[in-house]
């Protein structure tokens, strides 16, 4: 049986979290970022898997921040997380694939794990500017981002299956 917090199950929470905002600026700046990616991400996988990814993103961001705070107190809010996983595999579909393998590695990988770093080192550079990120949820920016580039490539084999 699942347990009813209010009028919503406790499983729902990572997804109606994303409909919660903490101000005009975040909501704008979120739904900004979902356009003007999203669009691109849809031409090539289909609407079906973006909204997928937008799911996946938001459970896999809540899951990283519980995994690394488990202790915050403070509600986890807004689409970022999952709007990273589209943006996740918006940088596997639109950057420029010129990365050699590396060792048993091959090219994609490197470039996989090189756009992690990247993202990883961005969302550092956040939570140092917001005084240590207390107010910020970089992890779930973290989680939703690699869940876009484990399923990008997967997405598309999904959409082209019968070509």
């Amino acid at each position: 049986m699942v347990e009813v917090y209010g009028a919503l199950p406790w499983p729902l929470t990572p997804l109606s979290a994303t409909l919660l905002h903490a101000g005009l600026l975040h909501i704008t700046f979120n739904l900004l970022m979902f356009v003007y990616i999203g669009r691109f991400v849809e031409s090539v996988v289909g609407g079906k898997a973006v909204a997928v990814l937008y799911v996946v993103g938001a459970y896999a961001a809540a899951l990283l921040h519980w995994a690394i705070e488990p202790l915050q107190t403070v509600p986890m809010i807004g689409a970022s997380g999952a709007i990273s996983a589209i943006f996740g595999a918006y940088a596997i579909f639109y950057g420029r694939d010129r990365t050699k393998g590396w060792g048993p590695l091959s090219g994609y990988a490197v470039r996989v794990l090189w756009l992690a770093s990247a993202w990883i080192f961005v969302q550092s550079l956040i939570g140092i500017a917001a005084f240590g990120g207390g107010q910020v949820a970089i992890f779930a920016h973290i989680g939703g981002f690699v869940a876009g580039l484990a399923l990008a490539r997967p997405l598309l084999l999904w959409r082209y299956r019968k070509a």
